[in-house]
């Protein structure tokens, strides 16, 4: 129960702290502070019910002072804002910690800064005398099992919602009047609850998720609560599954999808021979079966993947309140507008992105907005915008400052200062911007609390291009910066062009193949390089097997590879195009190379890395050249 209680309340403190950012720049949205209300509520309730004192304390004091706010007898201010979010940031804390794994006796009181704004926000707003902070309800999770099973604790009612899901609420107040001890706090919760049972709309309130916890053993029968009743109050049919089950069933699709595709290859070659007879009606079922089975396996593969997709506004929708700390920590008038964040992508990306997106945002807010924005000739407010959106099978995320823009000739001096490149090096505006990624790159004189170590930016293209991405700077000088991310939709299964080059079986993402070309016995050349010219344009031409250190052969195909910088990987020959489920490289690391996968025929494939060849293969190229 104390599982299915955090990962709920995450959700709503998540949700508060949007509304809250939400309410600061409209004070008299009735609505948001219902739902700020309500959210509080519901925490402090499920918080009460497994003991948790200290944030049954600050829920309870958050609640007393939206209730003023909400019911008109106090007005939306600053202060009221600030004691919110420190509210919620300490409940969120809280539910962090036992998410990971942290003993609920282990967790600290509420911080006495934190009751004093709570409290001076009541005070500085409501007529009444401030409600100070209420102590825990005794015992209550040691009473439970005991007061669950009791039906008229709770005036006959079920503390089940009709999908199984648990009334936090209705519990808490089930335990707390079971006993026959009602604590302070658990009065404050039931005489709360009428006021709480109607918002804006009239509408009775029920538990905002509508995920199925599994049914205590002590629980009356389910009950329909009066809630479902009402319209527009259906909930979705939802079941919460651990992710390393979805895991293990994406791989067992996976290879069902595999073994479908060999099966098919071997029913080819057979077919190739002559039958008659029952060995023909046989041969017909045979090939009739294995269609229908490819095609489920194939649905089946799909239908998994598609559990697997999640939001980026989940991720998000984390940042509204990062800039604003931040930017009032740096003096500076910042608002930040997020666009997209109904696009989905691989869980797993989602969960990988926080700290990357977080330092870049803190980039454009140290470094790219400006201090004197009047001085430059722009609005005082500074603009950041974080977008999303889905391009062919794969996720761009941007971040974009209207802020000063990068020099590149002062990045190439700072980098050649600190000794991380050579004089010849980085000599194109785009070589020099992307010398931020540069571990111990810092264009700070002084480190700060926010930046100037030069750690971050490093990470961040390292964790993109962990997961298949990649990573580019564009930026102009006074107008503005721009971070864009590639990555790949989900991350098991890519669509490939399948090669061979040096008799080795090789997969490139189609996501970077523009076209194939046949390629001359011989070259131009351009400073000891070859190079073709296609549709009119001169192109570099880089052989797939010399880049990766094999022994250069007869490569007579080349690919036109569409990356910001074009130009063409020679090859030995094109085999046809793939979907393949990715197995990525983890006990060793090879330049160029990010995964392995099997060929239809079961044939061993190594899958060539989307950052490589995006990048022109130039990683690999120094490596090979070093060797």
């Amino acid at each position: 129960m104390l599982k299915d209680f955090v990962v709920e309340a995450l959700d709503l403190a998540t949700n508060v702290e949007e509304h809250l950012l939400t309410l600061e720049r409209h004070p008299d949205d009735l609505e948001i502070l219902n739902a700020v209300f309500r959210a509080f509520h519901t925490i402090k309730g499920g918080a009460g019910f497994v003991n948790l004192p200290a944030m049954v304390s600050a829920c309870h004091l958050t609640e007393n002072l939206f209730d003023a706010l909400r019911t008109g007898k106090a007005s939306v201010t600053p202060l009221a804002i600030e004691a919110a979010l420190q509210a919620s940031g300490f409940v969120a804390d809280q539910l962090n910690e036992l998410a990971n794994g942290a003993d609920p006796a282990s967790l600290a009181s509420m911080p006495q800064d934190l009751e004093d704004i709570l409290t001076q926000a009541i005070e500085g707003n409501a007529a009444a005398p401030a409600a100070a902070a209420a102590p825990a309800a005794p015992a209550a999770a040691a009473s439970a099992p005991a007061a669950a099973s009791t039906p008229s604790a709770n005036g006959g009612a079920s503390v089940l919602g009709a999908d199984g899901s648990l009334d936090w609420n209705a519990l808490y107040q089930a335990v707390s009047g079971g006993t026959g001890e009602v604590a302070p706090v658990a009065a404050a919760a039931v005489e709360a609850a009428p006021a709480e049972a109607e918002s804006s709309s009239g509408h009775p309130k029920s538990l905002p998720s509508s995920t199925p916890t599994p049914k205590p053993a002590a629980a009356p029968v389910q009950a329909r609560r009066a809630t479902d009743n009402q319209p527009g109050n259906a909930k979705e049919e939802s079941i919460r599954i651990d992710a390393g089950k979805l895991d293990a069933l994406l791989e067992v699709a996976g290879e069902s999808v595999q073994a479908a595709n060999q099966a098919a290859v071997l029913l080819e070659k057979l077919q190739q021979f002559k039958f008659e007879g029952t060995a023909a009606s046989l041969m017909s079922t045979l090939a009739e079966t294995l269609g229908r089975a490819s095609r489920y396996s194939s649905e089946l593969q799909r239908a998994t993947l598609s559990t697997r997709m999640q939001p980026v506004g989940r991720l998000f929708q984390k940042f509204p309140r990062l800039v604003r700390e931040l930017a009032k920590d740096l003096g500076k008038d910042v608002d930040l507008a997020i666009s997209g964040a109904e696009t989905e992508v691989d869980r797993v990306v989602v969960d990988s992105l926080y700290d990357p997106l977080v330092h870049m945002l803190r980039n454009s807010l140290d470094h790219g907005i400006e201090t004197d924005r009047g001085a430059a000739g722009k609005p005082n407010k500074a603009t950041i915008s974080l977008k999303a959106w889905q391009e062919a099978s794969s996720v761009m995320i941007e971040i974009f400052d209207d802020g000063k823009g990068m020099d590149p000739d002062f990045l190439r001096k700072k980098a050649i200062g600190k000794g991380l490149i050579g004089e010849h090096e980085a000599q194109s505006h785009d070589e020099a911007l992307q010398l931020v990624f540069l571990p111990g790159f810092s264009t700070k004189e002084v480190a700060s609390s926010v930046s100037g170590r030069g750690v971050g930016m490093d990470v961040v293209k390292t964790a993109v291009e962990k997961h298949r991405g990649t990573i580019r700077i564009d930026s102009t000088l006074g107008v503005g910066t721009r971070f864009s991310i590639r990555l790949p939709i989900e991350l098991s299964i890519i669509p490939t062009m399948l090669v061979r080059t040096a008799g080795a079986a090789l997969a490139l993402p189609m996501a970077v193949v523009e076209r194939v070309v046949e390629l001359p016995a011989e070259f131009d050349e351009v400073g000891g390089a070859p190079v073709l010219r296609d549709q009119g344009r001169p192109l570099p031409v880089h052989s797939l097997a010399g880049v990766l250190g094999y022994e250069p052969g007869n490569e007579r195909v080349g690919i036109v590879m569409a990356v910001p910088h074009p130009y063409i990987l020679s090859v030995g020959a094109v085999e046809g195009t793939a979907d393949l489920v990715i197995k990525p490289l983890t006990a060793i690391q090879t330049n160029g190379i990010t995964g392995t996968a099997r060929s239809a025929e079961g044939e061993l494939v190594l899958v060539v890395g989307l950052s490589f060849l995006l990048e022109g293969c130039r990683s690999a190229a120094k490596a090979v050249a070093q060797v």
